[in-house]
């Protein structure tokens, strides 16, 4: 009976353990994260010269999101960055977006042009036949007021696509 009370309390003691080991190894996970997300934040909205940062900024910020979120990052006159703005949220398939909205926030901060993301929480970063439409919609109605769409990102997961880079802006 001993050896039966010592092999049940050292396994109790066994999972204690990898219980304080996973929340520990949780801990230092979310840390890590953190410290990924405040370096890419930096170095993205010091000057938008490097398209490989923005994207990765963006693929930690949205790439897990469970809804689609289509945002802006706003640029001034030397392509540095003034704000980046989630203009509008949708569903886990859709997002509904307004050019008026969106040239309405762009001549709010006196931006001369932007790169516009959205995310797909189906994991396919292939745009869709609606994302090149809002993306030809978005670039008329910005024209009108002087502003330019320089890239179009799409993040999923781990895995980005730019429009610019496949020569669709």
């Amino acid at each position: 009976m001993t050896d039966v009370t010592t092999l049940s309390c050292r396994d109790s003691g066994a999972v204690a353990n990898l219980t304080d080991r996973r929340q520990q190894e949780n801990a230092v996970i979310a840390e890590a994260m953190n410290i990924l997300r405040r370096r890419t934040y930096r170095a993205s909205y010091e000057r938008c010269d490097c398209p490989a940062v923005v994207r990765q900024h963006l693929m930690l910020a949205y790439g897990e999101a469970e809804r689609e979120h289509f945002g802006v990052i706003w640029l001034d006159v030397k392509n540095r960055i003034i704000k980046r703005d989630v203009l509008f949220t949708g569903t886990l398939t859709h997002v509904s977006v307004s050019p008026r909205e969106v040239v309405k926030a762009g001549l709010q901060l006196n931006a001369a042009s932007c790169i516009v993301f959205h995310n797909h929480p189906s994991g396919v970063t292939e745009p869709s036949e609606a994302d090149r439409m809002v993306t030809k919609s978005l670039s008329d109605a910005l024209q009108l007021v002087e502003m330019r769409i320089l890239d179009h990102i799409i993040v999923a997961g781990a895995e980005s696509y730019s429009f610019a880079e496949h020569g669709l802006i």
